[in-house]
């Protein structure tokens, strides 16, 4: 009995374990995840790719990290519900920290700073319920105070510079 050997390698590839699935590999509507050619929000770990996280009935949930495509970490925080929860960290591609802060139900909530790509302090500022609150500064990258975004907020709105 002969053995055909690429038929058997075919047959060893397709029996081994799929590769863990990738955000990329979902199909998004509603605001949910699906497999391809699935109507069931998917369940499951998103462990391949640039993101890696927990999908629960179709929304993210729970601790989530993503990677620029050159392996420095991007984003690094925890969803609940499919809404960013608690607190976030972004990075920009270089490896520096853009910007750090909390989230409530989706919103931001409390202090946030945010820096140019250059590790230069660009923004910091409070939030309520995602609205700006509170005193603002916003600097230009050369370090000097931008004084069209710097003002004191009352939801949201500029109340004075």
């Amino acid at each position: 009995m002969r053995f055909n050997f690429p038929l058997l390698l075919v047959l060893l590839f397709l029996s081994f374990p799929s590769f863990g699935l990738t955000i990329y590999d979902l199909i998004e509507r509603d605001s949910l995840y699906y497999e391809k050619f699935t109507d069931v929000p998917f369940s499951g770990e998103i462990d391949e790719g640039l993101e890696r996280g927990e999908l629960e009935d179709g929304k993210r949930e729970g601790p989530w990290v993503g990677y620029w495509d050159n392996g420095q970490l991007w984003i690094k925080g925890a969803y609940k519900n499919g809404k960013h929860e608690g607190p976030w960290v972004f990075y920009w591609k270089n490896g520096q920290l853009h910007s750090k802060g909390v989230f409530k139900d989706g919103k931001e909530e409390g202090p946030w700073v945010e820096y140019w790509d250059n590790g230069q302090l660009r923004y910091k500022g409070a939030y309520k319920n995602g609205k700006q609150e509170g005193p603002h500064i916003s600097y230009n990258i050369d370090g000097s105070i931008d004084t069209k975004e710097t003002g004191t907020f009352k939801d949201g709105n500029k109340i004075s510079d």
